[in-house]
């Protein structure tokens, strides 16, 4: 199957890298850019990431063969409005966004009938750094992409988007939006939001300078995520809060049990607790 036009809306880390991973694939005819930023989108093309600078949408989108929404997920719901009216019979769309459960609601709510033609997608490929430049081919090879297809998705609509990432290097998984939804509050909004929180709390500090300087690389390693876009995980968090508020309170209740433990000085708790985390953690391998 070959793609002979693809659209991308936001050609940053995961547009662009969707771009340049069907081009090394060998199976994308003409892709072309939409963004907020003029500036990026030049810097795009001269990267070779897209071919030309979107002008009208409806002449882009009514011969697309795929459409990729590659923008903060706080803005899909405005994106999805203003594509829809333009998509053609045989384009299909999909998205990179973080958050699934949010996303779906906004195709049904701005898709209307177009919303069959919708494959929600999340790509579990991400890093701190941001923007065209750092798109790369390889980025999404042996990761995961998680799809949630809709009752509306037909077997060949669903069969394309997958297609297209398996191209790009994906391993593709399925799962209920839901699902997504509550796994992706533990293993992912979680920790950034601890991170962020946690150098948010340092950044505070009046001998701020005197701790950083001392920090190595276990401050280092824990918030590395930290350095992620700042619009992009409020958008992601916002989203996604239900499920997140839940993890939280989970992770409250965990500090509690060491606060305890630490306040009365109970050794064998706190070995507990940290032997199970280390078991737990050296079995587990990113696959």
């Amino acid at each position: 199957m070959k793609y002979n036009k693809v659209v991308i809306f936001g050609v940053g880390l995961i547009g662009g890298s969707f771009a340049l991973a069907l081009r090394r694939a060998g199976l994308v005819g003409e892709v072309v850019g939409f963004g907020r930023s003029q500036a990026t989108l030049e810097q795009a093309r001269g990267l070779g990431i897209i071919d030309r600078i979107g002008q009208e949408l409806s002449a882009e989108l009514g011969n697309a063969d795929i459409v990729l929404l590659a923008t903060p997920v706080g803005q899909m719901a405005a994106l999805m409005a203003q594509i829809a009216p333009h998509l053609g019979v045989h384009t299909r769309v999909t998205d990179g966004g973080s958050t699934k459960g949010d996303v779906v609601a906004a195709a049904y709510a701005n898709l209307g009938d177009k919303a069959s033609q919708f494959v929600p997608a999340h790509p579990i490929a991400g890093a701190e750094q941001s923007g065209a430049a750092a798109a790369k081919a390889d980025l999404y090879i042996g990761k995961k992409v998680v799809l949630t297809p809709l009752p509306e998705n037909s077997p060949e609509t669903i069969a394309c988007v997958r297609h297209a990432w398996e191209l790009c290097g994906a391993v593709v998984n399925c799962l209920t939006a839901k699902q997504h939804d509550e796994v992706f509050a533990a293993v992912s909004h979680l920790p950034h939001l601890l991170s962020f929180a946690l150098v948010h709390d340092l950044a505070q500090r009046d001998n701020r300078d005197q701790l950083l300087s001392f920090a190595a690389s276990g401050f280092r390693d824990f918030t590395r995520i930290a350095a992620s876009s700042p619009e992009m995980w409020r958008d992601i968090c916002l989203a996604n809060r239900d499920a997140l508020l839940d993890e939280l309170g989970s992770y409250m209740q965990e500090l509690n049990v060491i606060h305890e433990a630490l306040a009365t000085a109970d050794a064998s708790k706190l070995q507990d607790i940290f032997s199970l985390a280390r078991e737990v953690r050296g079995n587990w391998t990113p696959k």
